[in-house]
């Protein structure tokens, strides 16, 4: 974990979840609205007015899908979904690049020379908050935030217990997040691969080298990259790891 100053801090496995329970209903919830709910619940318990839950999914460079539940009040989506001023928000860049949390508040934007950012959220009831990101496997990221208009508590272990209880909801509200967020995958919907890019495929899933493809397969090794390439275009992937990883997903490949 990060305070605002910048000084790590690390959950303490010793102290108790300020929660008692609250974790597993997560899981059970079953629609988006549920999902709602169950965040709802618990940033309010955890004594924080407002969340962000935001599911990225990574297509190619500089191409992502954001689907996002959150209790925003009127006019701060209007002005905050501008996505350069994510670029600039030290926070979402921290979450980014990081899988620790991160705790802010105003002196996070002034250190980040961000400080008009924190002045244009901060009427919304958005001064300080703890947030962090999972970063998962096939270029998908869950981004959860608590935050509110009060300072956070000073006292070091308080603090870390609400860090400690958020990374734990975390953990368990990514499951919910994957499956009432995400749109289902149709078959109709599958990207058509020929049957020399799917060959490509597995034998990329089994570590070989465009040249040792092409050796197997008894084309050039170009050919052979040319096929990966296909491939991966029709997948929205960038780059053939994560074509594997979405060909055996959608059970293109076994």
């Amino acid at each position: 974990m990060h305070h605002a100053d910048g000084k790590p801090c690390g959950p303490n496995e010793s102290t108790p979840s300020m929660l008692q329970g609250g974790f597993q209903s997560v899981l059970e919830a079953r629609s988006r609205d549920d999902f709602r709910s169950e965040i709802t619940r618990f940033a309010h318990e955890l004594d924080f007015e407002r969340f962000s839950a935001i599911l990225v999914v990574d297509h190619t460079i500089g191409n992502s899908d954001f689907i996002s539940i959150q209790n925003a009040p009127q006019g701060f989506s209007e002005i905050f979904n501008d996505p350069s001023l994510g670029k600039r928000d030290p926070v979402m860049q921290h979450c980014k690049r990081q899988s620790m949390p991160i705790v802010w508040d105003q002196s996070t934007y002034v250190e980040h020379d961000a400080p008009e950012l924190w002045e244009a959220q901060a009427p919304f009831g958005y001064k300080a908050g703890i947030s962090l990101a999972l970063h998962l496997p096939e270029g998908r990221h869950f981004v959860l935030g608590v935050n509110r208009e009060q300072t956070l508590p000073t006292n070091p272990t308080t603090l870390t217990r609400m860090v400690a209880d958020l990374q734990l909801f975390a953990v368990h509200a990514v499951d919910t997040a994957m499956r009432v967020l995400l749109p289902e995958e149709k078959p109709q919907d599958q990207p058509r691969l020929t049957p020399r890019e799917l060959q490509c495929l597995h034998w990329t899933m089994e570590g070989k080298t465009a040249w040792e493809v092409g050796t197997i397969l008894s084309i050039s090794e170009r050919t052979a990259v040319l096929h990966i390439n296909n491939a991966m275009h029709k997948l929205g992937c960038s780059n053939k790891h994560q074509a594997v990883l979405k060909a055996l997903r959608l059970g293109l490949i076994r």
